[in-house]
């Protein structure tokens, strides 16, 4: 990413990138939520809601599914959603520390640096938002497989230009899909509801944001450096997805584990909404080059293509 010229008159015309960050921005200016005050907190979780939309569990429509009560279907809906929004933590903190990398000593008076801090303090508060969320759903701290933590902490030290840039895309577009079902459906419990329109409406910015610096990393970019990226950003996003919802919400939500694994892995209906929830950045990945022969795999094996 560059950085304006240190000796480049101030009253100079900005480029596009620029814009689009002033445009971000002015956008969060006019538009911006504070979770601590928007959210009901106070109010007793109420536990005739679900956590997410039913159709989006990972059991939705299976044998497993049909012989639940309603009860222990909100019960899992509501595990399911603490985990997405655990892996959620998990994933912007890697964002953060690779934005921050990225922008490191470059011009302060730059507005893609502005935009860049507003982007990670949007993103601390929707961590603290998620963590919140969590706890009131009364659900303990999912992580990721030690594995895939490890992995994380070399991806966020190592990652930069387009391989970042995009891996972020991936993990901010499926929430997308998913929470803009949840945030409109009335199953839902209402502090959800809220928790998730917030996080719409701000990540549709850093969404902007990370196509825009996609693009312009991979200007000129020849075709073995889109290859090698191409990679790295499936591999990421199979450990995304994956990892979204921990195997434990079984067990937590009164459910037979081993079963539970086993229906949820051939569940064709919850494959099927995956793959729908990416079909826009699918095409977008493929118009920049980054959707190769072998990403492919990773992203069929991750129910995502």
């Amino acid at each position: 990413m560059t950085s304006v010229d240190s000796h480049q008159r101030a009253d100079a015309p900005q480029s596009d990138r620029q814009s689009v960050a002033q445009r971000l921005l002015d956008s969060s200016e006019t538009l911006s939520y504070d979770p601590v005050t928007e959210v009901d907190w106070e109010t007793p979780l109420d536990t005739s809601y679900h956590g997410a939309s039913p159709e989006w569990s990972t059991l939705y429509g299976t044998s497993y599914w049909k012989e639940m009560t309603p009860e222990r279907q909100r019960e899992l809906t509501r595990q399911e959603a603490a985990s997405v929004a655990s892996t959620g933590i998990w994933f912007e903190m890697i964002l953060q520390q690779m934005v921050l990398r990225d922008f490191y000593a470059k011009d302060p008076t730059d507005p893609a640096f502005q935009w860049a801090l507003t982007e990670i303090a949007d993103e601390c508060r929707h961590s603290i938002m998620f963590a919140r969320g969590a706890a009131k759903l009364r659900a303990p701290a999912y992580r990721p497989r030690r594995m895939v933590v490890e992995l994380g902490r070399l991806f966020k030290t190592v990652a930069f230009g387009e391989a970042a840039y995009a891996a972020i895309l991936v993990a901010e577009e499926v929430l997308d899909v998913m929470q803009r079902d949840w945030m409109r459906d009335e199953r839902v419990a209402p502090f959800v509801r809220t928790v998730n329109n917030i996080h719409v409406v701000e990540e549709s910015r850093h969404m902007k944001f990370a196509r825009e610096e996609t693009k312009e990393r991979l200007e000129g970019a020849g075709r073995l450096r889109k290859q090698i990226n191409a990679l790295v950003v499936a591999i990421a996003s199979y450990f995304i997805v994956t990892s979204m919802v921990n195997k434990k919400v079984y067990a937590n939500a009164g459910l037979d584990t081993k079963r539970a694994l086993r229906e949820a892995a051939a569940n064709q209906h919850h494959k099927s909404m995956l793959r729908s929830s990416c079909a826009g950045l699918m095409e977008f990945l493929n118009s920049a080059g980054l959707l190769t022969k072998a990403s492919m795999w990773f992203y069929k094996r991750a129910n995502l293509i």
